[in-house]
């Protein structure tokens, strides 16, 4: 017979610390947020070649910096590799990531006869083609971004190496003397904070006044809307969850932003269950947004993990409706793939 009492089975911490009565809390809900085409597209991109090739389908890198996004695919039947030598030879495709790859990749894959499709956000597709074209008029190449990230590893592998320069602060600008100052260009990633490339972009054109830069602006119209939804936002709350991963470029841009415009107390989590829920003890203003590689359904499991506490109303607040859509690879298109 158990030993266990049923009148005193265990409670878990997190039941007992909720509230006998909820406070009141206003969460303010940022437009646009979450998925942008892109990252759509790229999601499509996997789910559509598990279709049409069955699993496995291995995708190198992660497809979306989202580790919720990525554990949904591998259930289905991708694979996800670092590199192109954990991909056996075979029938199987190969997925490149959102965030583009540098040239030696596909051609790597070619020499192996591997079945490659690109899910590259045309927005990167668009800054590699730019890179391209400064580097055939003889003009030498400036990146700004972030070293380490995936879309400027993929960046500055479209050209000869020594043909672009990445530029990450201010500090670098002061140090660079180029051999030709009159024959430069820049880019930047995609994802970046639109205030502070900015500066850095001023700088640049400081320095170099016959720079020449992209006839439109890189940064990407996803990073712009929800980082401009998070200025409208911060300032009206205590608080600020962006949800995202850690590694995720836009996100962490998402936070930083909140915390420019006064914030106090600005958060990036992932799930619900990484709330550090005493640092928003005695809020009643709420601001919650999603980066760009992070699904609806974990803004919504942070609502209710609010709502198990507080007495919550939702409010929308809108600065854009986005309208962006991206057609798959041709390769997986209905009439293509039948």
């Amino acid at each position: 017979m158990s030993d266990a009492n049923p009148t005193t089975s265990p409670v878990s911490s997190d039941v007992a610390e909720l509230p006998s009565v909820k406070p009141p809390l206003e969460i303010l809900l940022c437009a646009p947020r979450g998925f942008c085409a892109g990252v759509v597209r790229a999601i499509d991109v996997v789910e559509r070649a598990l279709a049409i090739y069955g699993p496995p389908v291995y995708v190198r890198h992660e497809i979306v910096h989202n580790k919720y996004v990525v554990e949904s695919l591998k259930r289905k039947g991708a694979v996800f590799v670092r590199e192109l030598d954990e991909v056996p030879d075979g029938s199987a495709p190969v997925i490149f990531s959102a965030h583009g790859v540098a040239k030696t990749v596909p051609h790597n894959a070619d020499s192996r006869g591997l079945t490659t499709i690109d899910a590259t956000c045309p927005l990167v597709t668009k800054v590699h083609r730019e890179a391209e074209i400064h580097h055939k008029r003889g003009r030498h190449v400036l990146l700004v971004g972030h070293s380490g990230h995936p879309e400027v590893v993929g960046t500055m592998g479209q050209l000869p190496k020594g043909s672009i320069t990445l530029v990450e602060d201010l500090e670098q600008i002061a140090a660079l003397e180029p051999e030709n100052r009159d024959n430069l260009a820049w880019v930047t990633q995609t994802t970046l904070s639109v205030d502070d490339t900015r500066h850095i972009v001023a700088a640049l054109k400081e320095k170099f006044p016959t720079i020449t830069g992209p006839h439109k602006d890189d940064i990407c119209y996803a990073t712009t809307n929800r980082q401009e939804a998070v200025k409208q936002v911060a300032p009206l709350v205590d608080a600020v969850i962006v949800v995202g991963s850690s590694n995720s470029s836009n996100s962490q841009r998402l936070r930083e932003v909140a915390e420019r415009v006064g914030c106090p107390i600005t958060r990036l989590v992932l799930r619900a269950e990484e709330i550090d829920w005493p640092a928003f003890e005695g809020i009643r203003k709420l601001g919650l947004t999603a980066g760009a590689s992070a699904p609806e359904v974990l803004v919504e499991e942070i609502i209710d993990a609010f709502a198990a506490r507080y007495t919550v109303t939702v409010d929308t607040v809108s600065t854009v409706v986005e309208d962006m859509s991206f057609p798959l690879p041709r390769e997986l298109r209905s009439e293509a793939a039948e």
